[in-house]
């Protein structure tokens, strides 16, 4: 018998038979959800319910799941319904199905003390897991650079200067492009402010300090963590999913050495050239609205630059650079290599390193001004 699924409800002295016929698969799942759903109802003193099979004349991993779900609906007291009439054909699926257990139920309205200092312990236990991670990441990237430096022939130079093209070279014209927005906006609001005080010059001071010290470098950095950082992450995750790096190791090579430390190179080059561009960028910008907005002449603007600005403020900028390349390289690395076999744990680890990576930027960031203020810097 082929066509729509039915199931028919047959009683015999104490007992119940439901005789299950037609296309059990996934296209009949509306009707198919309505048939169990009312199957599932049948309560009262019948604990003798089989359920026949022998009928169906088509049947796919749907349908068995729901035969499955109305023998686990019926079970009474420990007694299981039978599947009676179950051919030879869909006998391997069903009992796989069955195999499947059914997800314990979980009260999420019940708030308690110990379910919360759990929270709080699984949360510190995490953070404390990632800081080792990171350290250990750190440890061997700096282990294989040693070990470059020792056997220079093992240097992968054509992997480096991959990486760095994508990292820096690419990577231009959005950061300039970004950069140089914010250095107008800096500038507008700027000059929208002073000139209630009729300081309107001031601005240079402001966005000098600003771009080159703290919002340049920053800004920049948080673009590379999320444009390169995802993607190394989505990279080695790939290659781990796909079992490249156990192949790797398999063939006698060091993954860190052969796939981190290129990239983590080039990330600590390309991050101190575009930090420049950018702040480039930006005073360009702000510069232009000044001009435009301001009536600040340009000469007038770079002669107030020069007098505002010192080496000092450049140098604080380009320190900062490579250490939040070295960062944000970290985390993305260690998140890729974290990545179990599945698209769902890749996406996981990619927006967690993006997440990471901007987090540990910004404290960065904080303890940089913190102790170059305590430098007289």
């Amino acid at each position: 018998m082929s066509g729509d699924p039915t199931l028919e409800r047959i009683a015999h002295n104490n007992g119940l038979a439901l005789l299950a016929a037609g296309s059990w698969t996934a296209g009949f799942a509306p009707v198919l959800e309505q048939i169990v759903a009312d199957a599932e109802k049948l309560t009262g003193s019948r604990s003798d319910i089989s359920i026949d099979v022998s009928r169906v004349s088509k049947l796919d991993t749907f349908g068995a799941w729901l035969i499955e779900r109305l023998r686990r609906s019926l079970t009474r007291g420990g007694v299981e319904p039978n599947i009676a009439g179950l051919s030879a054909n869909y006998s391997s699926l069903v009992d796989e199905v069955r195999r499947v257990k059914a997800a314990p139920a979980i009260d999420s309205t019940t708030v308690t003390i110990t379910g919360m200092l759990d929270q709080i312990g699984r949360a510190v236990v995490g953070v404390g897991a990632t800081m080792v991670g990171l350290i250990d990441m750190l440890g061997a990237v700096l282990a294989a650079s040693g070990r470059v430096l020792i056997h220079p022939r093992t240097f992968r130079l054509t992997s480096t200067v991959h990486h760095l093209e994508q990292v820096c070279w690419r990577a231009v014209p959005i950061v300039v492009l970004i950069t140089f927005l914010i250095g107008c906006i800096i500038s507008q609001q700027g000059i929208f402010h002073f000139r209630k005080f009729g300081a309107d010059i001031f601005v240079v001071d402001m966005l000098g300090v600003l771009v080159l010290r703290e919002i340049g470098v920053l800004l920049v950095a948080i673009m590379v963590a999320g444009r390169s950082g995802s993607a190394y992450t989505a990279e080695l995750g790939s290659m781990k999913m796909r079992e490249e790096i156990d192949a790797l190791r398999t063939m006698g090579f060091d993954p860190i050495e052969v796939l981190i430390l290129p990239r983590m190179l080039a990330l600590v080059i390309a991050l101190p050239i575009l930090a420049f561009l950018g702040a480039i960028a930006a005073l360009y910008g702000g510069g232009l609205v000044a001009w435009l907005y301001g009536g600040v002449d340009p000469e007038a603007f770079l002669l107030r630059l020069r007098d505002a600005i010192s080496i000092d403020h450049f140098t604080v900028g380009i320190i900062k650079a490579p250490v939040m390349a070295a960062v944000i390289g970290i985390v993305a690395c260690v998140e890729g290599l974290a990545v179990q076999g599945s698209a769902e744990s890749l996406g996981q680890h990619t927006t967690s390193s993006v997440v990471k990576g901007i987090f540990f930027v910004i404290v960065m960031d904080g303890v940089f001004a913190i102790f170059f203020a305590s430098i007289g810097m």
